[in-house]
């Protein structure tokens, strides 16, 4: 019987490794117009997207930046919001962000809002990865927060969950468990893949 969580790991060490590959800071442009361009006309003018703040986050390392799309929104009278890490083992939480205002290290090194910033609870979070596959699986970096947090989104209110990658980033399956979180959209600078009606 194989082990997952090796499993896992080797997918994580794979993945990162072609997010990584990606240096070209000029596609990597790109690919964030892309995506901001994908999600206002496939997502939100036809209405897929609920009122409501939508969550994003600051991009670590290769990340894919979605700091276009949330300036876009925003502007557009959006509140927007980042995630807060807690503890490992805890779900994230989200602060409002005003471009204007400094932001702090987190836990993580990761710019986050302050601790004067407005908790918001999210209509729709945009979700970072390492890899995806197309049934909408994800793989994280292991530490199972933004699984902990659609699992305790989705037992409030209805969230939309929308992973935001490069197309590099698709593996034909994602190692998962009873425990992971399937997506309801994945957003690439090629396509659009939905899984929820």
């Amino acid at each position: 019987m194989s082990d997952p969580r090796a499993a896992k790991d080797a997918a994580r060490a794979q993945a990162r490794a072609r997010r990584d590959s990606l240096s070209d800071d000029r596609l990597r442009a790109f690919a964030a117009d892309a995506l901001r361009d994908r999600f206002l006309e496939e997502l939100v003018r036809p209405g897929f997207i609920a009122d409501g703040p939508v969550a994003g986050y600051w991009p670590l390392g290769s990340e894919l930046d979605v700091r276009p799309l949330l300036l876009h929104l925003r502007t557009g009278g959006r509140s927007i919001a980042l995630p807060v890490s807690g503890p490992r083992g805890q779900a994230l939480t989200f602060r409002d962000w005003d471009p204007v205002l400094p932001l702090a290290a987190g836990r993580y090194g990761i710019q986050e809002p302050g601790a004067d910033r407005p908790e918001v609870v999210p209509a729709v979070l945009l979700v970072p990865m390492l890899a995806f596959d197309r049934s909408g699986h994800r793989l994280g970096y292991g530490a199972g927060y933004y699984d902990r947090t659609l699992d305790a989104l989705r037992a409030i209110r209805p969230v939309l969950a929308v992973g935001m990658a490069f197309a590099v980033q698709e593996m034909d399956a994602v190692p998962h468990g009873a425990h992971d979180e399937r997506l309801d959209w994945i957003l690439t600078e090629r396509e659009t893949l939905r899984f929820t009606q």
